[in-house]
């Protein structure tokens, strides 16, 4: 896996200050207990998976699974009514750090089993843990929460041009989006004013667990690709998603890489599984002693542009030798 450039977002000093935690100090010897809700298993757990990425990280750093590290894992697999069951199971374990991955609701989740007395490491997809009060300062977070502040409203804008740079004579355009993500409206705000300046009409359509029916209702509309939206249940049913837009002939444009490996057309975000491993990073540096209070939070700033050439070929798309070069990587 090719690592990722990320900053501390109050400079880049800040970053250049924390050493490497695997070269200054090991990991204690007693059992370190991390509880960990994500979105979904088997995937994550895979060999390329997110989770595993996170694990590889924690080895490297010098913890033993099972060991000296025991991680308690949940999976919501795209149920938000969940959380709070999965929250109250992991907090009950009574864990050194816990790891919130995903949409707002898994960390407003575990701040309302753990309130202030765990710390906690977040993976803030989508939307702002300034804006909903959960830090205070990117720099200095002020509370028990960290961690990694990853939000794409605008990579949403570069996602649509890319599209329209796949297909010039693109005018009509699907954006598909669902209940469970607090962002899908700034997602779509970012996507309907870029729509504007590119000249193409953009039309929202709901997935409510049946993308056949959604798309179906796109295509009987003249829509001539699509734009998916982030969501955390369209990453759990990314391989039905892919299948669907498939069967409709629809090229589409995601945020992540993971829908294209599935068989998706293009993906432009930044590398979850990099998000991971700065994760595993913040795990190490708590567990160490690290304040939460005093850890900024990092943005990502390397987006990968991931183009699956295969699936151009079945949707009769030619692919601009522009994207082309300009691609992190080609799936052939």
């Amino acid at each position: 896996m090719r690592r990722r450039e990320f900053i501390a977002l109050l400079s880049g000093a800040a970053a250049a200050a924390w050493p490497n935690p695997g070269r200054t100090q090991q990991p204690s010897t007693r059992v370190r207990r991390v509880g960990l809700i994500a979105s979904g298993a088997p995937a994550s757990l895979g060999p390329k998976g997110n989770v595993t990425a996170f694990r590889r990280r924690l080895a490297e750093l010098g913890y033993d699974l099972g060991t000296n590290l025991i991680i308690e894992g949940r999976w919501h697999e795209g149920r938000m009514e969940r959380l709070p069951q999965l929250a109250g199971e992991l907090v009950a374990l009574q864990p050194d750090v816990i790891v919130a991955s995903g949409p707002e609701e898994a960390l407003q989740a575990v701040l309302s089993k753990a309130g202030s007395s765990i710390p906690i490491v977040m993976a803030a997809i989508d939307y702002d843990p300034l804006a909903g009060g959960y830090i205070k300062q990117l720099n200095r977070p002020g509370g028990n929460v960290t961690g990694v502040f990853l939000r794409q409203v605008e990579a949403t804008a570069k996602r649509l041009e890319l599209l329209k740079e796949m297909l010039p004579t693109l005018r009509r355009v699907a954006v598909l989006w669902d209940a469970f993500t607090t962002q899908t409206s700034d997602q779509m705000r970012a996507a309907e004013t870029t729509a504007q300046r590119l000249g193409v009409m953009v039309k929202p359509f709901e997935n409510r667990g049946d993308e056949l029916s959604a798309l179906s209702s796109a295509r009987e509309r003249g829509m001539e690709a699509a734009l998916v939206l982030m969501s955390p249940a369209f990453f759990f049913r990314k391989v039905a998603l892919t299948e669907a837009l498939k069967q409709h002939k629809l090229p589409a444009s995601f945020g992540l890489r993971e829908f294209v490996e599935d068989g998706g057309l293009m993906s432009y975000g930044a590398n979850l599984n990099d998000v991971y491993v700065r994760l595993a990073d913040y795990v190490d540096r708590i567990l160490k002693g690290a304040n939460p209070a005093e850890t900024p939070v990092e943005q990502p700033t390397k987006f990968e542009l991931v183009l699956n050439q295969k699936a151009a070929e079945n949707l009769g798309v030619s692919v601009p030798p522009s994207l082309l070069v300009r691609a992190d990587e080609v799936i052939e």
